[in-house]
C-alpha cells in the first residue's frame, strides 16, 4: 500500500504541493546513517550522504508533479518513506500527458548527473578531494546514488517509473485498458525475479520491495480489468467526457448523492428521477473527473 498523509509530518509547501514525511523514514534513517558510519572519519558527512538521497528523491517526485501540472493535470501532495517517494499526480487520462508525466521524473536524475560530475571535476582540479577523504567519497556516493535510482526506476516493473513509462508507449496501440493489464503482467514477473533476487542475495530490504512491487502490480491488474469492463461497455451519442474525450456509458452507473438511488443523468438532464434531486456535477467513468452537466455537450467545442 502506497504511503498517504496518515502517519506523516508535513515539512514545507512548494507552489501548491505539500512536501510529508512518513513517520517510518526517520527510524530508517538512523539504521541508514549507522550503516554509513565507518566510511567517514566524521559522523557529519554519513548524516550528509543520506541527506543527499533524501534530496535526490525529492526533486525526483517534484519532477513527476511539475511535469503533470504542465500537460494540465493536477498534484498536491509528495509523500517520502523509506522505499522511495511517492507524487500523487493525475494527469489527463491521455498516453502523451501520462508519458510526460512519468518520464520527468528519471529525466531530473538524468539532469542532475553532469552537474554531481561538474563538482566532482573542480574538487579534483582544485585539490579538495585529496586533502579531504571524506568529501571524495561523499561526492562519489552521492554520484552512485543518482545513478541508482535512475537505473532502479527505468526497470520495466509496475508501478515503477519504467513500468509507466512503458504502460503510456502501449497505450498509444493497445488503448488504456489493454496496455495497463499487458504492462502489470510484466511487472508480475518481474516482481516475481525480485523475490528471486532477494532470496539469493537473502536481502531482507529487497524482499520487501520486491513485495510491495508485487502487490501494487496485482492492484492494477484487478484495475485494468475494470477498465476494460468499462470500455466494452454501450456509449450514449451527443455527450462527450470534456477532459479524456470519452463518451458516457449507458445505463445506470450514477449515484445520486441525496438518495444513494442509481441513475443514468444523460437520460434525465442530470435531474434523479427518484427524489428530483439534480446534479452539479458528473462524474466521467472513465477518466472520474467531474464536471458540468452542461459541458458534456460534444456539440461544444473546447478551443
Amino acid at each position: 500500500m502506497l504511503p498517504t498523509q496518515q502517519g506523516s509530518f508535513r515539512l514545507f509547501r512548494f507552489k501548491g504541493i505539500d512536501v510529508h514525511v512518513h513517520w517510518s523514514w526517520f527510524v530508517v534513517a538512523v539504521y541508514s546513517v549507522s550503516g554509513r558510519l565507518p566510511n567517514y572519519a566524521s559522523p557529519v558527512w554519513a548524516v550528509l550522504e543520506y541527506l543527499m538521497l533524501f534530496a535526490t528523491v525529492l526533486l525526483h517526485e517534484f519532477g513527476h508533479a511539475l511535469a503533470c501540472r504542465q500537460v494540465g493535470g493536477s498534484s498536491s501532495q509528495i509523500v517520502l518513506w523509506p522505499l522511495g517517494g511517492v507524487a500523487y499526480v493525475a494527469p489527463p487520462p491521455r498516453p502523451g500527458a501520462t508519458l510526460w508525466s512519468i518520464a520527468a521524473g528519471p529525466l531530473v536524475n538524468v539532469a542532475l548527473l553532469p552537474v554531481l560530475l561538474g563538482v566532482l571535476y573542480v574538487c579534483r582540479a582544485t585539490g579538495a578531494v585529496e586533502a579531504n577523504p571524506d568529501l571524495a567519497h561523499f561526492l562519489r556516493a552521492v554520484i552512485v546514488m543518482d545513478v541508482s535510482l535512475l537505473v532502479f526506476n527505468l526497470l520495466p516493473i509496475y508501478p515503477l517509473d519504467g513500468g509507466q513509462i512503458l504502460r503510456s508507449l502501449l497505450w498509444f496501440p493497445l488503448g488504456r485498458a489493454r496496455s495497463l493489464k499487458t504492462a502489470t503482467v510484466i511487472g508480475l514477473i518481474g516482481g516475481v525475479g525480485v523475490v528471486a533476487l532477494a532470496v539469493w542475495w537473502q536481502s531482507l530490504w529487497t524482499g520487501v520491495m520486491a513485495l510491495f512491487l508485487l502487490s501494487q502490480s496485482w492492484r492494477s491488474f484487478k484495475e485494468a480489468g475494470a477498465l476494460r469492463q468499462i470500455e466494452q461497455l454501450p456509449r450514449r451519442p451527443g455527450f462527450t467526457c470534456v477532459v479524456c474525450h470519452a463518451a458516457p456509458p449507458i445505463g445506470n452507473y450514477w449515484v445520486c448523492p441525496a438518495c444513494n438511488g442509481t441513475f443514468d443523468p444523460f437520460a434525465t438532464a442530470a435531474v434523479c428521477p427518484h427524489c428530483q434531486t439534480g446534479l452539479a456535477l458528473t462524474a466521467c467513468p472513465d477518466c472520474h473527473n467531474a464536471r458540468p452537466h452542461s459541458s458534456w455537450d460534444a456539440s461544444i467545442v473546447d478551443v
